[in-house]
């Protein structure tokens, strides 16, 4: 069997290439072992965060590529096309992390009736999240543009949601008002929605051209451009979450608050643009949100099925809101999967837009 992979530069993420990857077929699959068709898959920004920090936070691990280049991981979903384990049938369907490929065998362990886990010796040691697989066969809410619905924003959504619930057992850190940088950003448009369910003001911060789709969403307060964050009333204590990672701008957000920045998290770097060593800030100091971290704390303290109840919960309430204001767009191909991957680096994909891919031709 024969997989075709995407693979990107560690060092220069601008290079990208196809290759092809030799995997056992059918006939010589390993005990329990499963041969998975990735059928489609969700590319955001947040993918490009992957890259980023893939080997800081290990993300290239989970998906082997040849020296020097790294496999950057999707959420979709994939069709089990052969089976050597007892418990799963081919013809399955699977929603969970994959490779940017066309194949994947999964070493499946703890096989349930709702999912599965790989258990592969290179895949251990980060986050068991992403190594779970949901099995989703027939679940409405998995199929048709439900199920992209899933792909595109829920793993985003549950960052959102994790963050909102840090930010809510810190009472904010004593803050009413919450700043949220690349506004129009999905993990940004879940967190906001979030705050303002529960009476926080939230401030968007964006460029002008994305002004008018972040009004469109209609879960911020008030909305204000990169040129004008220092026009912000700087006397009363606010809470930044930045999910852009531009150094710039939280340089001088902070030095506009000063000590009324009581809270300054940095979840996301779709701007690319942080230095390595920007110095003291006034204010709290920004520190990193690693969703992990939140999600191993709560499942302590919320027991099983803790996490998923209240998720589940927050999602129901969200979901409703995204088809109004996001149009999936569909791409086949290793032509296309290249050129959203590289539009999406570059910033082009218009906020508006969700896009779905699929390295099948």
């Amino acid at each position: 069997m024969t997989s075709i992979d995407f693979v990107v530069a560690k060092d220069d993420l601008d290079q990208c290439k196809v290759v092809s990857t030799e995997l056992p077929g059918a006939d010589a699959l390993p005990p329990d072992a499963l041969l998975v068709k990735v059928d489609r898959f969700a590319f955001t920004a947040n993918n490009i965060t992957y890259a980023v920090l893939g080997d800081e936070l290990k993300y290239w691990q989970l998906f082997p590529a040849p020296n020097g280049f790294g496999n950057i991981p999707v959420w979709g979903f994939g069709e089990v096309i052969a089976s050597r384990h007892s418990n799963v049938s081919a013809g399955e369907r699977l929603f969970g992390y994959f490779p940017m490929a066309t194949h994947l065998v999964i070493e499946a362990t703890d096989v349930s009736k709702r999912g599965l886990r790989d258990g592969a010796s290179h895949r251990q040691g980060v986050a068991p999240v992403y190594n779970a697989y949901a099995r989703v066969t027939g679940d409405p809410a998995y199929a048709g543009r439900q199920g992209d619905y899933q792909a595109l924003l829920r793993p985003l959504f549950m960052l959102s949601f994790l963050v909102d619930d840090f930010l809510a057992e810190n009472d904010d850190f004593g803050a009413r008002t919450v700043l949220l940088s690349s506004a129009s950003s999905k993990t940004a448009f879940g967190l906001a929605h979030l705050l303002h369910t529960r009476g926080r003001k939230v401030i968007g911060l964006t460029s002008g051209g994305n002004t008018g789709f972040v009004t469109s969403l209609g879960c911020y307060d008030e909305i204000v451009t990169y040129d004008r964050v220092t026009s912000l009333p700087s006397n009363a204590p606010v809470a930044f979450v930045d999910m852009a990672g531009n150094s710039a701008l939280r340089a001088e957000l902070h030095r506009h608050s000063g000590d009324q920045m009581k809270c300054s998290v940095r979840v996301g770097l779709t701007h690319r643009a942080t230095e390595a060593d920007e110095g003291a800030l006034p204010g709290a100091k920004p520190r990193w949100f690693f969703a992990p971290d939140q999600i191993r704390k709560r499942a302590k303290e919320w027991g099983p099925g803790g996490i998923e109840q209240r998720f589940g919960a927050a999602w129901s309430g969200f979901a409703p809101r995204l088809e109004r204001c996001l149009a999936v767009v569909e791409s086949r191909g290793p032509e296309a999967v290249r050129r959203v991957y590289l539009d999406t680096l570059k910033g082009r994909i218009p906020p508006e837009q969700g896009h779905m891919l699929s390295l099948l031709g």
